[in-house]
């Protein structure tokens, strides 16, 4: 029987959880515990794997401005940096789990349109999280944008709307000969074509909105979105929070959820849905393949 195809999106909170010290060894771990999840979805379908960077480009952006007698880097260079750390980790440990299984990590840039409104109004959380004090005083200091996340304050950047893959026939090719393809880590390497050439762009794409993009560009039989928290809430936070169990894109669109968490994945979830994609799961990592199932978290579908 021929294993269907799904597209995992692994948010990068999932690696190092929010509050979490940014060290190697602690993410090394939770990206242990995450490529179990995987290896076990993958023993039953033709994985895809989306990461997302959100910590880890924060602490690179954080770590050039440390060494002044270089320019920082560009979030774009930032971006691929963090493909090739986290793809890194996933890689060797999935390859532990699963030693027959070919395992590719694609080294992936996303187009972007330059004239994305996303560029005016930073929504994109990156890097670890602030008192607010702190947060108004590095946003002074380095001229970022900073804005809430939760109980606190993060760094923002641009997200714009990913409108194609670069690297989307080599990624098929590694699908089609049974490889788990690791690609379009952190959302992509955002990059726009000017002058008939490929640049670099000063922004962090939403993981799951390449991840959708990308489940859709490959007809994907389904999306699953695994993130820290165990469903989608409604009023998240309050005593009176309940969690969606099976919904639609109608349901959803009567609801408003933050747009430095949830929001970005529901957008994203509906749209796969809306565009033809069967699934869409969204749920905590350790359920992978019982929201696949439709015995925990939230799965979308059509109407």
């Amino acid at each position: 029987m021929t294993k269907q195809t799904v597209v995992v999106a692994l948010g990068g909170n999932a690696l190092l959880r929010r509050g979490e010290p940014l060290e190697a060894d602690i993410q090394r771990q939770n990206i242990a515990t995450a490529a179990k999840t995987i290896a076990d979805i993958a023993k039953e379908y033709n994985v895809v794997l989306v990461h997302g960077n959100g910590p880890q480009v924060g602490l690179l952006a954080l770590q050039g401005l440390e060494y002044k007698k270089v320019s920082p880097y560009p979030l774009d260079v930032l971006g691929s940096e963090t493909q090739g750390m986290i793809g890194y980790m996933l890689m060797q440990e999935l390859k532990n789990l699963l030693p027959e299984q070919h395992i590719s990590c694609m080294l992936t840039q996303m187009t972007v349109d330059p004239n994305d409104p996303a560029f005016a109004d930073p929504t994109k959380p990156i890097g670890p999280v602030y008192e607010e004090a702190e947060a108004r005083e590095m946003a002074e200091k380095y001229h970022w944008t900073v804005k809430p996340d939760g109980q606190y304050f993060r760094r923002v950047v641009p997200s714009p709307q990913p409108t194609g893959i670069v690297e989307d026939d080599a990624i098929t090719a590694l699908i089609n000969q049974q490889h788990l393809v690791i690609c379009t880590g952190g959302g992509g390497i955002p990059v726009k074509k000017e002058n008939g050439k490929l640049v670099g762009v000063e922004a962090v794409i939403d993981k799951d909105m390449s991840a959708a993009f990308l489940a859709k560009q490959l007809n994907a039989d389904a999306l699953l979105i695994l993130t820290d928290a165990d469903a989608v809430f409604l009023d998240w936070g309050k005593p009176t929070q309940k969690a969606l169990r099976k919904t639609t894109p109608s349901e959803l669109s009567q609801y408003a959820f933050d747009a430095g968490s949830m929001g970005p994945k529901i957008d994203a979830s509906c749209e796969f849905v809306k565009q033809g994609g069967k699934l869409v799961g969204i749920g905590s990592l350790q359920d992978g393949l019982n929201i696949l199932k439709g015995e925990a978290g939230t799965n979308i579908i059509a109407e």
